[in-house]
């Protein structure tokens, strides 16, 4: 994927580095942050501005996120309490809990919103349940952009200061995604704990 990356970068400048980071946001196995680091070494060699690299990165990620909250916007809360009570015993997800969640994510929408686009996996996703609970508009970008924006300037500041050495800091963001894996990875288990309990009861 980075050589892809790379490629549509070197052909079409900073516009190939919004269209990529668009795709970052829909498609997580692209890495956003080897895409800033790389925009950040054009930024070091003079090929694209600082300001400008942030701002067509940052309206890149936007692009990216609206299509996902206009998705979960289309999918309604009945439609997914019927699916979790159909299928959410597979994996231990009772319709109450689902309830709460999605209580809790209305109430504190805008800071998850905020917080989630800077974790690596989770803030290609934060978007679908902004959508779904029908957070405003005006939160949503706010927050998604406030969000973006200090992760992108983050990664784009470090790929200039390490200019031809960038590829460095890919190690940095891969202990990140490993963190993320290792949280997703204690949640699936306490799902399948709880799923393991009802099975136990009901025999």
């Amino acid at each position: 994927m980075i050589e892809f990356a790379v490629s549509v970068i070197n052909q079409i400048g900073l516009l190939g580095a919004a269209l990529v980071i668009a795709l970052e946001v829909v498609v997580p196995p692209i890495p956003s942050e080897a895409i800033l680091l790389l925009t950040g070494f054009n930024v070091a060699t003079g090929t694209f501005g600082y300001l400008e690299a942030i701002i067509a990165t940052s309206l890149g990620s936007l692009l990216g996120a609206s299509l996902l909250y206009w998705l979960g916007r289309a999918f309604t809360e009945e439609r997914l309490e019927q699916l979790t009570a159909k299928y959410g015993k597979f994996v231990g997800l009772p319709v109450r809990d689902l309830k709460r969640t999605l209580d809790w994510f209305e109430r504190f929408g805008g800071p998850l919103v905020l917080f989630g686009r800077m974790f690596p996996i989770i803030r290609s996703l934060v978007s679908i349940p902004a959508g779904l609970v029908k957070l405003s508009l005006a939160k949503f970008y706010l927050f998604s952009t406030i969000g973006i924006l200090a992760w992108n300037t983050l990664w784009i500041t470090i790929g200039m200061n390490l200019g031809e050495n960038w590829e460095q800091g890919e190690e940095f963001a891969q202990l990140l995604e490993y963190l993320v894996y290792g949280f997703i990875a204690i949640v699936l288990a306490y799902l399948a704990s709880n799923l393991i309990r009802q099975f136990r009861r009901r025999d």
